[in-house]
């Protein structure tokens, strides 16, 4: 919005030049974008605790000595998710080029998905449980956001549909019109996997700011034609502007870790896992980074691949893997404090963010 305003009064005096750069404009989204969340957090936690909006812990029968860990947390407001929205949204409208395609995109899948995730908060109020959506309802809702990015993204003539290969000079896997399938399969993969990290104080949000300054760096080399070139990665013009979208996500992220470090004053639920997982996914689409995300959102990864080792391990051998899945209550149950099972995986994110980065030049 101020970009469209502010832009073409350069013309008067020469200081609004300074919009016309991407760098400039991404540092004062995540400014906004942070301070818009330290603000607005306080009157929205006291609205959720006004409303009962509190999380509901399952029975001890369900979850066994876990129950003891995590009971302090009954009640704690939950859709938190929904200020981590209003910063990201707010900061990146009043930022970015409105105009520029890709930007809007991630608004929508952002935006949808964290519709997705209000949904299954609400279902979860009003059910006065932990179920929220069924399995198929929440995947199908899922799956039609992820469709309609991939037809959008295939509908753009400029859109590179092959497959980027990390650490080669050139991919050779032009995916055509399997990249419907292929989005779907990365999009809902990466909002399924950040949510189920989304399980103790700060972890979810805290690998999420990580993995979001790694993509402001790759989203602002894929815009620039030099660096791209440089680099050998592919040069798609439209995505610079991205940069802005993961800023305002870096300060988003940091202001809702504000209030969701350990004890937690609010839990971001479905609206915010869902969201987040929605935006980190469209960036990793949109950047043709969507492999190097498996290394990137190695934790988010782990996190679900321990859900579904353990589940084909108790279906198939009627044994389990680990005490309790996701990787993060197994730690717990092995006698880790929630901090320190907190703080080592943020420990490990950041050094698979470095290695993200790395990858850039291995070629």
């Amino acid at each position: 919005m101020l970009f469209h305003l502010l832009y073409p009064l350069r013309e008067y005096w020469f200081g609004f030049n300074v919009f016309r750069y991407i760098t400039f404009r991404a540092v004062m989204a995540s400014v906004t974008a942070f301070l818009l969340t330290v603000l607005i957090g306080p009157p929205l936690i006291g609205w959720l605790k006004k409303m009962k909006v509190g999380q509901r812990i399952r029975q001890k029968e369900e979850v066994g000595r876990l129950f003891d860990l995590h009971q302090h947390k009954e009640g704690t407001p939950t859709m938190g998710g929904l200020l981590i929205l209003a910063a990201l949204l707010g900061s990146t409208l009043l930022w970015a080029d409105l105009l520029n395609r890709m930007v809007l995109l991630a608004l929508f899948v952002t935006a949808a998905l964290g519709g997705v995730g209000f949904l299954d908060d609400w279902a979860k109020l009003k059910q006065k449980g932990a179920r929220g959506l069924s399995k198929r309802s929440r995947l199908l809702w899922q799956s039609a956001v992820a469709a309609a990015l991939a037809v959008a993204l295939l509908a753009d003539p400029t859109y590179p549909t092959w497959l980027e290969l990390p650490f080669l000079k050139q991919s050779v896997l032009n995916l055509g019109v399997w990249l419907v399938p292929f989005t779907l399969l990365v999009l809902v993969g990466t909002t399924n996997a950040v949510n189920l990290a989304d399980g103790l104080d700060g972890l979810a949000i805290g690998c999420t700011a990580m993995i979001a300054l790694c993509l402001t760096v790759i989203t602002y080399l894929t815009g620039h034609k030099l660096f791209a070139e440089y680099l050998l990665i592919p040069f798609i013009p439209q995505a610079g502007e991205l940069t802005v979208f993961c800023a305002a996500l870096i300060g988003a992220s940091m202001g809702f870790l504000w209030y969701n470090c350990q004890p937690a004053a609010v839990f971001m639920g479905d609206t915010g896992s869902l969201a987040l997982g929605g935006a980190i996914g469209a960036v990793a689409i949109m950047t043709k980074k969507e492999l190097l995300l498996i290394l990137l959102g190695g934790i988010f990864v782990a996190e679900a691949l321990s859900v579904i080792l353990q589940v084909a391990s108790f279906r198939l051998t009627g044994r389990r893997i680990f005490r309790m899945a996701p990787l993060h209550h197994h730690f717990q149950l092995e006698g880790w404090a929630e901090s320190k099972v907190t703080i080592r995986f943020w420990i490990v994110g950041a050094i698979l963010v470095l290695l993200s980065l790395g990858t850039l030049k291995l070629r």
